[in-house]
């Protein structure tokens, strides 16, 4: 598996201690209100598990799956809800956690679908940004890295359902993704 990485974009130290910041800042951000994590899965689980330790106040956590890729390497932009949230997020503050955000298809349509059942506010925290795939006009609210056009994949980002469990984000080499 290690030999399929070209190299370590984010090391794991990085990651964390990126995580401990995050976490400082939506804790004083979010001071008295009534926060609601969710994690777009599944992708995200890695980073929001780190994530949701370095949060100070009282929150609730659910979790949706939504895909847009379906088997490839790029967004198809046809986003598919596969599992929806378990709580009503009527009248609260949403904070979605995402492990990146690329083309910002996906992330637009699930905002669309979250005003649509009445939320207070939505913000995004994401681990990484890849700014230049975004097709979209989307701006994260909290971001960890900000990375190249690089197909990246560790710490729950994959290349058809592999390399999640690598503890870094690395960049994938070609041959792997283009055969």
């Amino acid at each position: 598996m290690l030999n399929n990485i070209k190299k370590v974009l984010v090391s794991e130290e990085q990651i964390l201690e990126k995580c401990k910041q995050l976490g400082q800042q939506i804790s004083k951000d979010y001071e008295g209100k009534n926060l609601i994590v969710v994690g777009l899965l599944k992708g995200c689980v890695p980073f929001m598990s780190d994530l949701t330790k370095n949060i100070s106040i009282p929150i609730q956590i659910d979790y949706m799956q939504v895909s847009s890729y379906h088997g490839g390497t790029e967004s198809t932009g046809n986003v598919k809800v596969i599992k929806d949230l378990d709580y009503n997020i009527n009248g609260l503050d949403v904070l979605i956690a995402e492990d990146i955000v690329d083309t910002g298809k996906t992330l637009k349509k699930v905002m669309e679908i979250f005003n649509l059942r009445g939320v207070n506010s939505i913000k995004i925290v994401t681990l990484l940004d890849k700014p230049e795939g975004r097709v979209v006009e989307l701006i994260a609210d909290y971001v960890g890295f900000t990375i190249p056009k690089e197909f990246v994949v560790g710490y729950g980002l994959d290349f058809d359902e592999y390399y999640r469990n690598l503890p870094f984000v690395g960049v994938l080499k070609e041959e792997v993704y283009s055969k």
